[in-house]
């Protein structure tokens, strides 16, 4: 890609974040807060159409929109459930319709909880498909810790998918400080399992930029 061309994308990728109050952050599912840049959101739809994961590990729930998305995708290929965690109390903030969806279940807990990790490996069986989500606490080391951890519940074929690798000047929020990109840099050099698709960045502005992580082995 020329230079001019990644400099005009940018451009509107700093544009469109630093105006979030309008924009990302004024995005609704269903009336459901969701955080999320749109053009993620139908790559994800893309990749559970192709992988038609039996359960979705969500980290960071937050008003619940995007579980609920995840969830009506599970509802549209018939396969599916979602596992959500947060270490706030979603019961406060999660939308009813939300909470009583019959494929989406809620765990509360940080997402580096043994109980939390534990709960989950009961939750899962030994031939269950498995997608993970990463958007809870985006400093570096909680979230290197994360990488290292729900790694081992993907299987070869699907996706951990990190979120937010473009904050800290990844091209927005220089202020951050080390994130998301700075682990994902680090588990890439002692994790060999995955690989960034860049095939999933296809849309040209994400905001998960090299954080498609695709498990080969």
């Amino acid at each position: 890609m020329k230079k001019s061309y990644r400099k005009a994308i940018d451009k509107f990728h700093k544009l469109y974040y630093d105006n979030g109050k309008k924009t990302w952050g004024n995005t609704f599912y269903f009336g459901i807060s969701t955080y999320k840049l749109p053009l993620d959101l139908w790559i994800y739809q893309e990749i559970i159409y192709k992988i038609k994961p039996d359960v979705i590990i969500e980290s960071g729930t937050y008003k619940g929109g995007s579980s609920f998305y995840l969830a009506h995708l599970c509802d549209a290929i018939g396969r599916g459930n979602i596992i959500t965690i947060d270490n706030l109390d979603y019961k406060q903030r999660v939308d009813k319709k939300v909470l009583e969806h019959k494929r989406i279940r809620f765990i509360k807990g940080s997402s580096l909880d043994k109980e939390t990790i534990s709960q989950i490996k009961k939750i899962l069986k030994p031939q269950s498909k498995v997608l993970v989500i990463l958007d809870s606490d985006h400093k570096k080391e909680h979230v290197l810790k994360e990488l290292r951890i729900y790694s081992k519940f993907v299987t070869k074929g699907s996706y951990l998918i990190l979120e937010d690798t473009n904050i800290n000047g990844h091209p927005v929020y220089k202020k951050f400080g080390p994130g998301p990109m700075e682990a994902l840099r680090l588990f890439l050099k002692e994790n060999k399992k995955f690989k960034s698709d860049k095939n999933m960045e296809k849309f040209l502005v994400t905001f998960n930029p090299k954080g498609y992580l695709l498990k080969i082995k």
